[in-house]
């Protein structure tokens, strides 16, 4: 004779295997069985770059209504464009900005050479 198991319900009206009904059996300390339901699996958050999709690191990975929940600290990276960008590609954008500038300068000492080139 095998032994009887003890039988657990869904405690909410959905009553199909599905994502987002998923429960998990856990006995309480009064010793009954009881279904807990396991909510989804966050996903990181990834770059907002174009063509970048690294997943931000040093911000957790959870669903949207939880974020409200967490400080400010856990959503973001203290640096610029933290939490929407990748380190990587806010370094590029550091990168191409100052070579821009740089290139202003020399455009503009190489007009300053030529005007003063003729005089002599």
């Amino acid at each position: 004779r095998g032994i009887m198991v003890q039988r657990v319900t869904y405690r909410r009206r959905k009553s199909f295997h599905t994502k987002s009904n998923i429960v998990r059996k856990v006995r309480t300390p009064g010793g009954k069985l009881v279904v807990q339901y396991v909510g989804k699996r966050g996903k990181r958050p990834t770059c907002g770059e174009y063509g970048c999709d690294r997943p931000l690191s040093g911000i957790k990975a959870v669903r949207p209504k939880e974020l409200s929940r967490l400080s400010k600290r856990q959503k973001t990276v203290t640096r610029p464009y933290g939490g929407a960008k990748c380190g990587k590609c806010v370094r590029t954008r550091i990168v191409r900005a100052f070579l821009i500038e740089e290139q202003k300068i020399v455009k503009k000492v190489l007009k300053a050479q030529a005007n003063a080139k003729p005089e002599k």
